[in-house]
């Protein structure tokens, strides 16, 4: 799907580059084409209007003796008087060496059949202009090999132009493909993980519920208390079914927005003091302590119910991976628009490369898939989650004297 994605990426791009590059020569070979016709029309005018200009150069033309003039060095033009017979009788601004009298006769004649005042002799590749006037017809002519040279030099331009960039922008759009479908890739794969292991989690407490039912079947005639260790382990299994499921379609409503999420002003400090009593007991059964340290009546604008579960997240998780016998520490501190909240615990620090993957689904620092800790490595992304719904940001710090902490800020509520 992805290569797929890139490919349709770089046609796209090719495609409307293509289009611009062909609307930019177009306009450019029209707006060149169209300049060089107004100065082939303006130089004929002028030859047309300069006829008392007449130096004392003269050609033979049958028996007679024409007067001319030298024209513009830049383009071979010149101008034929014709009498009312259409005979020439002269010709202004001879520099008509390699043109004979019947090129030029040629030249007139295809003029006078041409209707039109101006046009093109094509095949000896001049332009005219006849100006009738008391004598006759006057008759312009100017050479357009320079149009012509022009053009197709121009031509071979685009063409040069045209297939260099069309290189350059196609090796642009492959590195812009793979740049652009990054984001994409990473999210494919993390949603293909994702469903893996997902599949994986909920596969485990189906196993040990069949399992169990199984043996329980197998003894058809017992009692239910007889089988009651096998059907409290269906239980439990099936409660950390309900525990996962109802995390998977957190997560989910959150990415799609459908979370309701009601914000008021709230007391923080209350709420911590709250989550923090019912772990008392937690952490005294497991032989470790819980330090607090929260200033009162901090307030902030959020969900207390997405607040609460946030910090029952961040304790358990510290509880669960602190050290033997260790301590948990948990400050509120605020500033003067932000407060910070921090759960410290004793521990065996998290290496660097795996702070940076703590908050994604599913995953474990110890990268193993032992249930003995109870969970499935969604905590902390439902942690994130919840922070980034309040605009806030959490961080994780972890070293071997330091410990392990996890610090949240959020910006203080506004109380009128």
């Amino acid at each position: 799907m992805i290569n797929k994605l890139k490919k349709k990426f770089v046609f796209i791009n090719m495609v409307l580059i293509l289009i611009i590059l062909m609307f930019t020569f177009g306009s450019v070979y029209i707006s060149t084409s169209t300049r060089l016709i107004m100065d082939s029309n303006d130089l004929l005018q002028k030859t047309i209007e300069q006829e008392n200009e007449i130096y004392k150069k003269q050609i033979d033309i049958g028996n007679q003796k024409i007067d001319s003039a030298p024209p513009p060095p830049q383009t071979l033009s010149f101008a034929i008087q014709l009498d009312k017979n259409n005979n020439i009788t002269d010709i202004f601004y001879n520099n008509i060496d390699n043109l004979n009298i019947d090129t030029l006769k040629i030249l007139v004649d295809f003029s006078l059949a041409n209707n039109n005042s101006t046009g093109l002799v094509q095949d000896e590749n001049f332009r005219f202009l006849k100006h009738p006037n008391e004598k006759g017809i006057k008759i312009a002519f100017t050479d357009r090999n320079l149009e012509i040279n022009t053009l197709k030099s121009l031509l071979k331009t685009f063409a040069l132009v045209g297939i260099g960039s069309s290189i350059a922008f196609f090796i642009v759009s492959l590195y812009l493909a793979n740049w652009a479908v990054k984001p994409i890739k990473r999210s494919w794969e993390q949603q293909r993980q994702f469903v893996a292991d997902a599949s994986h989690e909920l596969k485990t407490p189906l196993t040990v519920i069949l399992a169990n039912a199984d043996i329980v079947l197998s003894h058809k005639e017992d009692t239910i208390n007889n089988q009651i260790k096998w059907i409290n382990y269906i239980k439990t299994e099936g409660e950390r079914m309900t525990s996962l499921v109802n995390d998977l379609l957190f997560l989910a409503k959150t990415a799609d927005n459908k979370n309701e999420v009601i914000f008021s002003i709230l007391n923080f400090s209350d709420i911590i003091w709250n989550c923090v009593l019912p772990f008392e007991s937690v952490a005294f059964e497991e032989d470790k302590t819980i330090d607090s340290e929260i200033t009162p009546d901090i307030f902030i604008n959020g969900d207390g119910n997405r607040l609460k579960q946030l910090i029952f997240i961040l304790i358990d998780n510290a509880i669960k991976y602190s050290s033997e016998k260790g301590n948990i520490n948990i400050n509120l501190t605020k500033t003067q628009d932000k407060l910070l909240l921090s759960v410290n615990n004793t521990g065996e620090p998290i290496p660097e490369e795996k702070i940076l993957h703590l908050f994604d689904r599913f995953y474990r620092a110890d990268e193993s898939r032992a249930r003995k800790k109870d969970g499935y490595g969604l905590g902390l992304a439902i942690a994130k989650t919840i922070v980034d719904t309040h605009h806030g940001k959490i961080i994780v710090k972890s070293s071997k004297a330091e410990g392990t902490t996890f610090s949240v800020a959020f910006h203080l509520a506004k109380i009128k």
